[in-house]
Formats: C-alpha cells, sequence, structure tokens
C-alpha cells in the first residue's frame, strides 16, 4: 500500500471518528457511512459520494462539520472535493464521475459543470378537459393526518425531515420524486398524507392529489374502455403534487406503468412534486420497467423502520391524550413493550383496551392490559417484563422489589439489583436509559456497569453463577 493511500484513509478515518461522536447513528449510517476516501493531495481531501443529490445533501445539512473535522486532522487550508457518480439511466452507458469542489453555493453545480441529462420527450396537453377547474379538484386528502400528531423517532427522523423540507418549498428541493419504502403499519400513508395537508396550508394555490396505485390502475383501466385515455392524461399533468401509494402495485401492469412513466416526466420536467411510498426501496420492486425504477431513484428514498421503544411509548401518550382519557404508566410501558411490530398494532391495542374498560365497566390497570392483550399478540403468555423480572430475582434473595430500586449501597442489595438489570437488557427490548429509570431512576452507565459487572462474576465466581442459572431458568419457566 503506498504512502499517498495511507495518508488518504488515516485522514478521512479519523474524520469519521469525529463525526460518529457528533452525530446520531442513524445519520452516520446513511450519509458518512457510504462515502469513500479517494486521495489526499496538496491538503485537498478528494471523497466519493454515491451520487448528485448525496452530494447537495451533505452540502446543506453537513458542510460546516466536515471542514472543521478536516481542518483538524489535516491542518489549516485543507479543503475537500467532491467525486460524484452520475448514474447514466440510458442502456448500454455506465455511471460516471464529476469533481466538484465543496462550497455552499454549489446547489446548481449539475448545469454549471454541463453534466448531460436525459432528453425526454414533453407530453403536450391535448386538449383540456371541458369543466375541470384545478382548484375544484378533490386532493383526496384525510385532514386527521398532520405533522403534529406523527409521531418522530429515530425509526422516521430522516424520512419525516425530507417530508417537512418539501412542505415548505414542494417541487424545489432536491427530494423530487421524494419515496417512503417501509413494513405495513410504520406510518408511510400518514406521512405522505401530512406532507400534502400542509402543502395546502403553506401553498393554497397548489393542486396536490392523494391517490391509491390500485385506483390509478382501475382509472386508467376505465378510461381505455370508455375512450377517455387522453382525458385521463390530461387530468393528471394538471396536478401540482402528486402523492401516489403503495407504487409497488404498479407491478407486472406493463400498460400502467407506461402511463405512470409519461405522466411522471411531465410532472418532473416541469417543477411538480411527485411523492410515492413502497413497501420495498426502489431495488427490491420486481416486474417494472427499469427506465421508472431510475426515475424513482432521482430524488430521495428514505425508509421508515419499527419504531424503538421510546418512540411507541410517545405514539401511545400521544394517542391517549388525544382521546382525552388517562392511563398509568405501567400500562403504557406494558403495551409499548409487548406490541413492537408496527404503530396499527398499538393503536388498535389502546382501542381494544378502551373499549373492554367501557363495556365491562372495569378500571383500566395492568390486569385489565394484561387480559386484553392476550388476545393481540401471540405467545402473550410468554412476555417478559422489567417488573416481572424485579420481582423473580427479588423472591429468590428473598427481599422487597423496593429495596432494589432504593439508594442503598448494600452488597446483597446491589448484587440482586444488578442482576435485574442484567436480565432485564438480555431478556426484554427496553433500551439501557429505560431499565435505568425502573431502577430508581438511575442512568445508562450504571446498567452498563451492572451488566459487565454480572459477567465478570459469571466467569469468575462458581456460588455466583450457580444463582444466575437458577434465575434464569425460573424467569423462563414462569413464562411459559
Amino acid at each position: 500500500m503506498t504512502e499517498e493511500l495511507q495518508n488518504h484513509e488515516e485522514a478521512w478515518n479519523k474524520c469519521l471518528k469525529i463525526f460518529r461522536d457528533n452525530l446520531t447513528p442513524q445519520s452516520f449510517k446513511t450519509w458518512f457511512e457510504p462515502i469513500t476516501p479517494i486521495k489526499l493531495e496538496n491538503k485537498v481531501l478528494t471523497i466519493q459520494v454515491p451520487s448528485q443529490f448525496f452530494y447537495e445533501w451533505i452540502e446543506e445539512h453537513y458542510v460546516d462539520i466536515l471542514q472543521k473535522s478536516l481542518r483538524k486532522v489535516v491542518g489549516p487550508g485543507a479543503k475537500l472535493e467532491y467525486n460524484v457518480i452520475v448514474e447514466n439511466s440510458n442502456a448500454g452507458k455506465i455511471p460516471y464521475t464529476v469533481n466538484l469542489p465543496t462550497s455552499k453555493q454549489n446547489k446548481n453545480t449539475a448545469n454549471e459543470v454541463n453534466m448531460p441529462l436525459e432528453v425526454i420527450t414533453e407530453i403536450k396537453n391535448p386538449f383540456i378537459i371541458p369543466g375541470i377547474k384545478r382548484l375544484n379538484i378533490n386532493s383526496q386528502l384525510q385532514s386527521r393526518y398532520n405533522f403534529d400528531n406523527f409521531i418522530e423517532g429515530e425509526c422516521n427522523r430522516l424520512a419525516r425531515s425530507a417530508g417537512f423540507s418539501i412542505a415548505q418549498q414542494p417541487g424545489e428541493t432536491a427530494f423530487n420524486p421524494f419515496m417512503i419504502f417501509g413494513g405495513t403499519g410504520l406510518g408511510k400513508t400518514h406521512l405522505v398524507q401530512a406532507i400534502g395537508n400542509q402543502i395546502k396550508i403553506n401553498h393554497k394555490n397548489k393542486v396536490v392529489l392523494y391517490i391509491q396505485t390500485g385506483k390509478f390502475t382501475n382509472q386508467y383501466v376505465e378510461a381505455c374502455k370508455n375512450n377517455t385515455h387522453n382525458d385521463f392524461i390530461n387530468f393528471y399533468q394538471q396536478i401540482d403534487v402528486l402523492i401516489v401509494d403503495d407504487v409497488h402495485e404498479l407491478s407486472k401492469k406493463e400498460k400502467t406503468q407506461e402511463i405512470f412513466f409519461q405522466i411522471f416526466n411531465h410532472l418532473h420536467q416541469n417543477g411538480k412534486q411527485i411523492i410515492l411510498t413502497s413497501d420495498r426501496p426502489p431495488k427490491d420492486i420486481k416486474d417494472v420497467d427499469e427506465r421508472l425504477l431510475s426515475r424513482f431513484k432521482w430524488g430521495l428514498s428514505a425508509d421508515v423502520e419499527t419504531p424503538d421503544f421510546e418512540t411507541r411509548i410517545k405514539i401511545l401518550e400521544n394517542k391517549i391524550y388525544s382521546e382525552g382519557i388517562t392511563l398509568s404508566k405501567e400500562v403504557v410501558e406494558y403495551i409499548a413493550h409487548n406490541l413492537d411490530n408496527n404503530v396499527r398494532e398499538l393503536e388498535g391495542a389502546l382501542i381494544s383496551l378502551l373499549a373492554q374498560s367501557s363495556l365491562n365497566r372495569k378500571e383500566i390497570d395492568l390486569d385489565l392490559a394484561k387480559q386484553v392483550m392476550k388476545n393481540l399478540v401471540k405467545n402473550a403468555a410468554r412476555e417478559i417484563s422489567i417488573d416481572f423480572i424485579q420481582k423473580v430475582v427479588c423472591d429468590y434473595y428473598n427481599i422487597e422489589v423496593d429495596t432494589v430500586k432504593s439508594k442503598t449501597r448494600k452488597r446483597e442489595i446491589v448484587q440482586a439489583r444488578q442482576i435485574a438489570m442484567y436480565f432485564a437488557k438480555d431478556f426484554t427490548k427496553a433500551s439501557l436509559k429505560n431499565i435505568g429509570s425502573h431502577f430508581g431512576g438511575r442512568d445508562h452507565s450504571t446498567v452498563i456497569h451492572a451488566c459487565q459487572t454480572v459477567n465478570d462474576l459469571i466467569d469468575t465466581d462458581k456460588k455466583f453463577r450457580y444463582d444466575v442459572d437458577e434465575l434464569q431458568k425460573r424467569i423462563k419457566i414462569n413464562t411459559i
């Protein structure tokens, strides 16, 4: 390996350490792991980024930390240059790169460096459909979906942030098209409709339309049957913000794909905003024309993931507040702990709990929550909570649960507390912060220390190891 190669990789690795210490794990993974250092010459570090959009996002949001880190690692006068991979969707051509210096004024650099763009024939409106008034088009949006009740978490932060930017300047950001992908019930439809509703508030003259792919397909089939094909195209060409849900359902529908391709091109060329959802990223959508898939990749594709424990808590608390009811913390945490697949399940559990409480005139407590959850969760009897673990450990050592939550530093109490923390981390999906809160409000570092201590004693203390093994059996047996 040459000295030059060692230098630029070493410099970039040192920069990465700074980024990792100052950014969220999701931001670091999304925006810095894909970057590759190319060379370091005369204090100019060249890094390769995967797309023009990636370059623009880095310049907009992270250029300051990039420059400061580079100056710290390389020295005063250090500069950054991007090697941007440009994807050409024409068959037979391969991606090429163009070097761009760092500058907050480079948002339109693609045109400044004469980056060749694929020529697309503009679709002309053949005629205006009689009776259609732009401002009278029903957006098909539901007003209950908005940014205020869309709970932000690590699982959806990028998608929500980009969506909020689009709502301020539809069609004018680099996020066009904007695709949100992820599993069922994770909030994709809520978010895209929130974007549409916010655009209607911010830009009253914009024509916004939300439609599901299945309905779009049915409309096109009807248009072909009734010989109103041109009317169909013309209608969609009038839309300023087109939101298409479940676009993966275009799979194997070749004629619908072709018409959507034409509409997409026309809207995109004319600076209209396109927003899409899918249950998978563009690269994994099967049986869809490559020309269309390449266009899906032009803007930003952001995933929404399963919400973590803290986000599930926030979702439930927001729903509880909107319903005007009060639930104890232990009930909320019990639901959040045992339903971790999607948002719909959480809301469904809450509705079932309210219904049972109302019909049977019972107070909503932990016992009622457990009863309701048995009908909602597979293997509900196997659920393990932090409270349950505390009880098993305390029963084993014949001490009170409140004692392990107290500030006492007696050796036997500390040991029971550390073992309970160890099993809480092992058997539950709770965060270190949440585990600590169950033990008298202790912080995450205390939990980390407890787990390390237990691991060390398991390796060195035979009696301690026996206790841990016995407790593990009791926890498992009592949850079968």
